[in-house]
């Protein structure tokens, strides 16, 4: 629980971090449709850095480890998702889009475990 609260507020400032390379570093070096790309992935990894906080606090709430594991679910899916996207515009290799769809799954299905931890919980 613990580890999920300190990986949530490390990605939030992460994609802090990254969204503001994106918009100022990248922003001569990258067309338009790549930086649309590193926006997306900033901006998914936000909102997941917010929902594995959501998930260990959560946790701890209801002392429901679906919830932990939910967290879990949602950091792999956030690094292959995000991470994906943003190796994809450094390199130019366009091979890691077909990667993507797997971090969005997880993304998913990290949400949907959540949702039933609740479920279960409440």
């Amino acid at each position: 629980m613990k580890t999920l609260l300190l990986l949530g507020a490390l990605n939030g400032a992460l994609a802090v971090i990254l969204g503001a390379f994106g918009a100022h570093g990248l922003k001569s070096r990258v067309d338009e449709s790549m930086l649309a790309v590193w926006s997306t992935a900033s901006e998914y990894h936000f909102y997941h850095a917010l929902a594995m906080l959501l998930c260990g606090l959560l946790a701890k709430a209801f002392a429901a480890s679906g919830m932990i594991i939910a967290g879990w679910v949602l950091f792999a899916g956030t690094l292959v998702f995000s991470g994906s996207l943003y190796v994809l515009v450094l390199s130019g290799q366009k091979w890691l889009g077909a990667i993507t769809p797997l971090g969005g799954t997880a993304l998913i299905i990290g949400w949907l475990m959540l949702a039933w931890s609740l479920f279960k919980a409440v």
